[in-house]
């Protein structure tokens, strides 16, 4: 994994805005129509995207997630043991409970009719059979694709997201395993084989885990904090274990309390989780760290020690505002990790992807490029200001 060894390294969280003429084949391509085009219009698509992160000032980026239906969605076609269900009594596919939904119940009310109900209607990915990975074609494409898109752009390096078991289980419900002790283990068992993969085949891995945290709103009455731990340190261990033997420094983990614009007032602490999110077998930790919400929990780095070898990458700019950061803002947000964690434990990134899903986009694309754009630059003003030697007299 590369180090800001001499300059503050960027990145983001993998989802990007999806363009027009994608969708449109992908609408095609869920329906079983023109799979060829639909392979096609992904590279291209691919090609471009990795190019103009590229010339956005982005080190180390994405595909885009450009050939996923979504966030976990994309697990539909990769994961057998799964058909489509009404969800169970007081669940649904979508986050539409919990203790911030219960307190600002207006709000969510006007918020969800806004936005609208993803594709895909209200029917949830449910476990009626053994659980076993089946996506090693589509897998072996985004690799290929990702490769040749990042030789053409002249990208040193490169991440591809993947699901982390726990969040996986906790968004599908298990109608086969006896248990959910079972279930855990056997999701993580078929995701190893994606993880794997993208490790070997030369990209660093990103485990995407929202749910590790999320759950802690979605749990009514609130859990204790303890309790919490106990739950959340399960799902780590799932993740442990499927990413057992595979080299730490390649492997970076997402946490995030959600992409939806709420209020977010029944999040759990950083400091409540930070030491069992440092012990994830991976040699980078992706935080929200930009949001109005999470934005104060830098001071959680003036205590706690970030382990030797690991990286940081704080996001320095949100998906949940469509006010671009000044680039000022990003350099003074990128120094006070710096100063904390040390400059070379640190790379730039965002608070979470600027698409939950191929249809579902959090802000327009013009400002995802924008945002994108001042993060590099404040990335290049704090680099100046951090290796002062390399500014020419």
């Amino acid at each position: 994994m590369r180090r800001s060894t001499d300059r503050i390294l960027t990145t983001h969280v993998g989802s990007l805005v999806r363009p027009p003429e994608l969708l449109d084949v992908l609408r095609r391509h869920q329906r079983g129509e023109a799979s060829a085009g639909w392979d096609a219009a992904v590279r291209r698509a691919v090609v471009d995207v990795v190019r103009r992160q590229v010339e956005a000032g982005i080190d180390v980026p994405s595909d885009g997630e450009y050939s996923k239906a979504g966030f976990t969605a994309y697990l539909n076609e990769r994961l057998d043991g799964f058909e489509m269900r009404p969800p169970p009594p007081g669940q649904s596919r979508v986050l539409n409970r919990g203790r911030d939904r219960r307190a600002f119940a207006d709000f969510y009310a006007e918020y969800d009719a806004q936005e609208g109900q993803p594709e895909g209607g209200d029917l949830a990915a449910t476990c009626v059979r053994e659980v076993r990975y089946r996506g090693q074609d589509a897998l072996r494409r985004d690799l290929e694709t990702l490769a040749a898109a990042a030789r053409a752009a002249g990208v040193e390096e490169a991440f591809i997201p993947a699901a982390a078991p726990g969040t996986v289980e906790l968004q599908r419900p298990n109608a086969y395993y006896p248990s959910e002790e079972d279930y855990l283990d056997a999701i993580a068992g078929a995701m190893r084989e994606e993880y794997r993969a993208i490790v070997e085949a030369g990209f660093v891995l990103q485990v995407d885990d929202p749910r590790v945290v999320v759950q802690y709103d979605l749990q009514d009455p609130a859990p204790s904090v303890d309790d919490y731990r106990a739950f959340a340190a399960r799902r780590i261990a799932a993740l442990d274990h499927a990413l057992a033997g595979l080299p730490a420094d390649r492997i970076r983990y997402h946490l995030c309390w959600g992409s939806w614009h709420g209020p977010h007032t029944t999040d759990i602490s950083l400091a409540d989780i930070v030491d069992l999110v440092l012990g994830v077998h991976a040699g980078a930790i992706s935080l929200e760290s930009a949001n109005p919400r999470h934005a104060h929990e830098w001071t959680v780095w003036r205590t706690v020690k970030l382990p030797p070898g690991k990286v940081l990458i704080p996001g320095v700019i949100s998906h949940n505002t469509n006010a671009v950061e000044h680039p000022e803002l990003v350099a003074q947000r990128i120094e006070t990790f710096a100063r904390l964690v040390g400059k070379e434990n640190v790379i730039a990134g965002a608070d979470c992807g600027f698409a939950q899903g191929a249809f579902y986009r959090r802000v327009h694309p013009s400002i995802m490029w924008a945002k994108l754009r001042a993060l590099a630059e404040g990335a290049r003003v704090a680099s100046e200001r951090l290796w002062p030697a390399r500014v020419p007299a």
